[in-house]
């Protein structure tokens, strides 16, 4: 630590915070770790500072700024925007609606060298744009450049730390499923609610039928959702272990790879997955007519950024697939499926 003359401090960083009196009280003038601007002198002198006690740089270090910068550059992916530096800190938000998509095994990497710190929100979830998604800065005011150029090294040829994969709008074929709704006794309410869920999404929904609860028709109504160019189809209602539910065995007769029936999720443990080639058929339980969190939000997001779901995928949902049930649903921002 060095005193400066204050118009002789430009370009330096400032070692300690500076109050003044603004509004009738004290508040934070200029902040520890500031890096003087030009700008900044007639403001200094205003407030009665002559000198101010600055970092004696050195050669080899980097300030807490440009490090942040350095850092943020190195492990954005595609879908991320980075913000300007603030106090050694730089926040990187979602560029667009999508999912989020973390490389744990970096991360734990990054975090092991000396004086680096990223924090992030937990991979695999749904954004918005402008989502926030994770933090990054250097803990002292300055770091040797081997520092950051492990970071590069880290960084440079692997899967990026941080991405958003942006939702693709895929044409989905919807299928309610129930004598008592095909019948007009009962009015439908699964398909408003899966509408709406879909263009949320923006993904479109080019088909919706209602048939009884008989497998043959359900059957016929899936290849027909297929043949229409349906490239996912959602098989509501019918997936009890009621005699009269049909859907599973549906489902199973279409053909293709069956990835679970059941999962370790509450609510929506009655779920089912299978592939027809390369189109997910999903069938769903009564739960998301009437929840606003279930399995089918864990899993369709996934399904619409072009992961193929998988058995270890469904089985591990188990560790924090438990739904709190709270008054007011905050889902996502809450630990539902993280």
């Amino acid at each position: 630590m060095k005193t400066v003359p204050v118009e002789d401090a430009v370009g330096l960083i400032l070692c300690h915070d500076i109050t003044e009196i603004a509004g009738g009280g004290k508040q934070s003038g200029f902040r520890r770790g500031h890096k003087v601007r030009r700008e900044d002198i007639p403001h200094l002198l205003r407030i009665g500072k002559r000198n101010l006690y600055v970092w004696d740089t050195e050669p080899g270090l980097v300030h807490e700024d440009d490090a942040a910068g350095r850092i943020a550059a190195a492990i954005a992916g595609p879908g991320t925007i980075c913000s300007e530096p603030r106090e050694g800190r730089i926040n990187l938000t979602a560029a667009c609606q999508g999912l989020l998509s973390i490389n744990l095994d970096l991360l734990a990497r990054l975090n092991s060298i000396p004086y680096v710190t990223i924090a992030t929100r937990k991979s695999l979830r749904e954004v918005a744009a402008g989502d926030f998604l994770a933090g990054t800065r250097v803990t002292p005011l300055a770091v040797p450049e081997s520092t950051l150029d492990l970071v590069e090294d880290c960084c440079r040829g692997a899967v990026p730390l941080i991405a958003v994969q942006p939702f693709s709008p895929w044409k989905i074929g919807i299928i309610i499923t129930g004598s008592e709704v095909y019948s007009g006794k009962v009015e439908d309410a699964f398909g408003p609610v899966l509408r709406r869920k879909f263009a949320a999404w923006g993904a479109p929904v080019i088909s919706q039928e209602t048939v009884p609860d008989e497998t043959g028709q359900t059957v016929a109504a899936i290849r027909r959702a297929l043949d229409n160019g349906a490239q996912a189809v959602v098989v509501s209602g019918g997936m009890s272990v009621d005699p009269d539910d049909k859907t599973p065995a549906a489902i199973r007769s279409v053909g293709g790879e069956v990835v679970a029936y059941g999962a370790p999720v509450f609510p929506g443990a009655m779920f089912m997955l299978a592939y027809s080639g390369n189109v997910p058929i999903l069938g769903l339980p009564g739960c998301v007519m009437y929840r606003r969190a279930t399995i089918f939000d864990l899993i369709m997001p996934r399904i619409l950024a072009g992961k193929r779901i998988t058995p270890h995928d469904i089985t591990g949902l188990a560790h924090g697939g438990l739904c709190d049930s709270c008054p007011e649903c905050t889902y996502p921002r809450c630990g539902f499926g993280a």
